[in-house]
């Protein structure tokens, strides 16, 4: 079946990792990745923060930019570190510092965010859930631009299929057609969730009214797409399956909590501020 199937996948589009090579500097696709999604984070926070009754000013925007980076760098490495990959780096932890090999997890990444918007709120006095509302709203644009670099290296394929828009990826030793899981997560935790999102924070009251429910929607709208996805891409070789169920899915399962523990907190708002 998969052999006949061979015939009719689409052709995947050879594109360089690299960007372009400055001497022994390599720009890679998927730190600019990275770059775009933090860059149009702050733009769209500091737009938002001319109008009135902003969650945050333009100044802590350029200031809060810092700590977001410090949050996904040291935050997604970490959490390959420990969820993915563990026993290699207790081994050979110089490699732990070698951020230009890949290896990032979003579940450790986002981790690191909260933490840093935590303490920067803290720091400055903000509505810790009116800037989560803020920051939940633009991070599907980061993860969209992160899954596409993923396609791009040709890494984190999915499973054999025969479906007619399978894929045969160049660095996977079987050859065999595959899911390209990569454009489903980017359309779903990116696109999809991105929609979503900004209806609710531009077409409704719910940001003003329920601080705190976006952000849940966020973490429950990753977490459904990253399970469902999870049953579709092969899991990481060193990791495998745990009784069918992948690191990922197994590290999504608590974002259904804190999402509710969000959204909860913006219908106790919303309730409170009837009573009032």
């Amino acid at each position: 079946m998969l052999d006949s199937a061979l015939m009719g996948v689409i052709a995947y589009p050879q594109i360089d990792p690299v960007l372009v090579h400055l001497g022994p500097l390599a720009i890679r696709w998927y730190s600019l990745a990275y770059i775009a999604g933090l860059l149009f984070g702050w733009w769209f926070i500091r737009r938002q923060s001319m109008k009135p009754g902003a969650a945050m000013s333009a100044a802590h925007m350029d200031d809060f930019l810092t700590w977001a980076i410090l949050g996904v760098i040291l935050g997604g490495r970490t959490g390959y570190v420990l969820f993915y990959n563990l026993p290699f780096y207790i081994q050979h932890p110089a490699e732990i510092f070698k951020l230009w090999d890949g290896g990032m997890s979003f579940h450790g990444g986002a981790l690191g965010v909260i933490l840093a918007v935590i303490f920067f709120c803290k720091k400055n006095k903000l509505d810790l859930m009116r800037v989560a509302d803020v920051v939940a709203v633009v991070t599907p644009a980061g993860l969209f631009a992160g899954r596409i670099a993923n396609f791009i290296n040709g890494e984190l394929w999915g499973r054999p299929t025969d479906v007619p828009w399978a894929m045969v990826f160049p660095h996977d030793p079987t050859q065999l057609p595959r899911h390209p899981s990569q454009l489903y997560e980017a359309f779903g935790e990116g696109i999809i969730l991105f929609l979503i999102l900004q209806f609710l924070f531009h077409k409704t009251r719910v940001a003003k009214e329920m601080p705190g429910f976006i952000a849940g929607v966020f973490f429950a709208g990753y977490g459904l797409t990253r399970i469902l996805v999870e049953f579709v891409r092969m899991p990481d070789v060193q990791v495998g399956l745990y009784h069918g169920i992948s690191r990922g899915q197994m590290l999504s399962v608590p974002m259904f909590l804190f999402a509710a523990w969000l959204m909860w907190q913006g219908i106790k708002r919303k309730r409170a501020s009837k009573k009032a």
